[in-house]
């Protein structure tokens, strides 16, 4: 369909929003300063030992011998190493019974001994020697060199060719249901740095808000939202800043951009606290919003929540998408991922990673269930003209999604709030 033909889409009593839409005309509000920003401790040695429990009770479940959890993310939640990949290996071996260990070369322990944060040997291998024979080495003296081995998901493929080289007749199996079985589901302290981290990335852009002008470059703004996000206690600040037609892409381009008065600015940014992810997109118009600015944001503020409506326990993940998609269509839009209109999901997970499993995407059939954790993002791009895309993260509770940002419900007044405590 042609975009003319969705100039004709009347707005909110089309699309069942009424109320959303401000004033016409009226210009963004001075934006809320949000205090009280308070940082939770990081995750424990404790904590990380309950999880090693768990995942060895969800590997005798089923029928897994052992993981292997190389350098990133995952080894980071185990373990508490935080470690680069690289051409040599450093990672944890886990079994089903019995303590782990770490993998890792003789002259890196030190350092990967200052942030190991679990009962576990590191073992080490020198520079002519095959890592993966270290791993083969416990495998044996734990009697389970006939037992499946689990592979995270991220592991690089020459990790499973060399097990297979030291190992003859090995059975390398996924990690997914141990792996994924963990940190799919936060506890309520991971649930507290995450809504810490949505704090300090909402509070970051409301500051930014207002100091928006025209003649500002894209540059000039990745550079305000990062470096408040540092000075509120964030660590390892990003940000994606569109401006006008270049909003229309979701992940942006490399061209230099100027602000100028009546573009649409969408801003997608985060930071992490303790190793714990934000992620927030918000959009506003420097100045007067257009008639069709304003309709489509109202459609995407309406977007997220038929999301929230769709988002019910024992569900699954893909059916959120169909929701929104379904809703889409009904206005004018795509079909499917047809542009103008969503061109992607609907959401995806977050945790420690900015995306990680499962998403809110079609066909996924993981069922939504406690302490899952997602973001919210069905935009809207109209390709030469403009996007908008409203972005928050949620966590599913006992009885139902619970927000950490509370989304905004008008292009005048476009940061929005904090979701209660968890």
């Amino acid at each position: 369909m042609k975009i003319d033909r969705r100039e004709l889409i009347a707005g909110s009593a089309a699309l069942g929003v009424a109320g959303l839409a401000g004033a016409a005309g009226a210009a963004v509000t001075k934006q809320p300063v949000l205090t009280d920003i308070v940082i939770p401790p990081a995750i424990t040695p404790e904590e990380r030992g309950l999880r090693i429990a768990k995942a060895q009770r969800l590997m005798r479940d089923h029928g897994i011998g052992a993981i292997l959890v190389e350098s990133g993310p995952s080894l980071d939640y185990f373990t508490g190493v935080q470690w680069g990949r690289s051409e040599r290996l450093t990672g944890a071996l886990i079994p089903a019974e019995g303590k782990p260990i770490i993998v890792t070369p003789f002259f890196e322990k030190p350092s990967v001994a200052e942030t190991l944060a679990v009962d576990a040997e590191i073992r080490t291998w020198h520079e002519h020697v095959e890592p993966l024979s270290v791993v083969v080495g416990y495998l044996r003296e734990l009697g389970l060199e006939g037992e499946k081995i689990g592979m995270e998901e991220t592991n690089r493929y020459f990790l499973v060719d060399k097990l297979q080289s030291e190992l003859r007749g090995a059975r390398v199996v996924s990690a997914n249901p141990v792996v994924r079985g963990c940190r799919m589901y936060k506890s309520d302290n991971e649930l507290r740095l995450m809504r810490a981290a949505n704090h300090i990335t909402l509070t970051a852009i409301g500051n930014v808000i207002d100091r928006m002008e025209p003649g500002m470059t894209g540059r000039d703004v990745r550079a305000m939202l990062t470096s408040e996000q540092v000075r509120l206690g964030g660590s390892r600040p990003w940000a994606l800043v569109l401006f006008g037609p270049d909003a229309a892409l979701p992940h942006g381009t490399g061209r230099e951009q100027v602000l100028g008065q009546g573009d649409i600015v969408l801003v997608d940014t985060g930071c992490s606290v303790h190793g714990y992810q934000s992620d927030i997109s918000r959009t506003w118009v420097l100045g007067t919003p257009s008639a069709q600015q304003r309709r489509v944001w109202d459609q995407v503020a309406a977007g997220q929540q038929v999301a929230w409506k769709a988002l019910k326990i024992g569900q699954s993940a893909g059916s959120v998408d169909d929701a929104v998609r379904a809703a889409y269509e009904s206005w004018g839009y795509g079909p499917d991922y047809e542009l103008p209109g969503l061109s992607h999901r609907t959401g995806h997970g977050i945790g420690m990673q900015g995306h990680e499993p499962v998403n809110l995407v079609r066909g996924e059939t993981e069922k939504l269930a406690p302490g899952m954790c997602f973001s919210n993002e069905p935009g809207i791009y109209l390709p030469g003209k403009f996007g908008v895309r409203l972005e928050d993260c949620f966590y599913m509770g006992e009885t139902g999604p619970k927000w950490f940002t509370v989304p905004p419900t008008s292009l005048d007044d476009p940061l929005g709030r904090m979701g209660d405590p968890v």
